[in-house]
């Protein structure tokens, strides 16, 4: 049976301040079939050199320079998705997200490996990120899809219809998932991760396995956050894609939704 390996794609700008502790929360994990793909826009000599120097240290981390034809944090992702392996998860996280826990790779890979075996695998293994405040460390609120359970796409696609959207750091991309749609649309700048998900939902045969594992912190204060109003609209035009008259409900189940969880939390 052939071991999970995972590839994880981090789009880099400037950011090498950001990623000691990206870096460090990878190293000690207790699994180690996984490898680290810079993808990195027009940075500074700084950051390169620190791209160089840690690729030099460590074979696991390598980089490559972003396709300028493919600009944006989601060219970037899908630059970075044309080195994966056959057989290889994708994981997409940012400059600012890291591993909690020594074991969560362990984790996720012993969850594929026995799926695998049982001739189970799904196409999307959807775990659960959390955010925390980037200038305190204060830990926030949780962000997570469903319940544990396995979706086929018609669940999966109900249930993003009612608002609730897989945590895009916290979702393994298996082969059949990239297989079935390889790459984010170019028409969005800041949402295309919910309109992957909506498309990728339209496919049959598609498998979603929801997991109760914390596998990634997310720092607060990203790029589509100080840019709220643009990604308003550019969720809105996705659901209007995806459901036509219908994306109101869509739209502001999303954000109830958000905002009783942020209420939950905070009391």
């Amino acid at each position: 049976m052939a071991v999970p390996s995972f590839l994880i794609v981090v789009p880099t700008y400037n950011s090498y301040r950001l990623l000691p502790v990206l870096v460090s929360s990878l190293t000690s994990q207790t699994y180690l079939n996984w490898r680290v793909l810079f993808v990195d826009g027009p940075s500074s000599s700084s950051h390169r050199s620190y791209l160089n120097n840690l690729a030099s240290s460590d074979p696991r981390f390598q980089w490559v320079e972003q396709d300028p034809s493919m600009p944006g944090i989601f060219g970037a992702m899908n630059y970075g998705i044309q080195f994966a392996r056959s057989s290889d998860w994708l994981l997409f996280w940012g400059s600012d997200d890291w591993a909690p826990a020594s074991t969560v790779l362990a984790q996720a890979a012993s969850v594929l490996s026995m799926d695998q075996s049982s001739g189970t695998l799904p196409d999307l293994l959807v775990c659960v990120g959390r955010y925390v405040n980037g200038l305190t460390g204060d830990l926030k609120r949780y962000s997570s899809f469903t319940k544990p359970c396995v979706l086929d796409s018609s669940l999966f696609r109900r249930i993003l219809f009612w608002g609730s959207t897989p945590p895009h750091q916290a979702t393994f991309f298996g082969p059949g998932a990239y297989n079935l749609l390889a790459s984010y649309s170019s028409g969005f700048s800041l949402s295309a991760d919910l309109n992957y998900f909506l498309e990728l939902s339209r496919m049959p045969g598609l498998t979603v396995r929801c997991l109760d594992l914390e596998l990634v912190h997310m720092s607060t204060g990203g790029v589509s956050s100080r840019f709220f109003l643009s990604r308003l609209i550019e969720v809105f035009t996705a659901y209007w894609n995806a459901f036509g008259w219908l994306c109101p409900f869509s739209f502001f189940s999303r954000y109830v939704r958000r905002f009783s969880n942020l209420l939950a939390f905070e009391s």
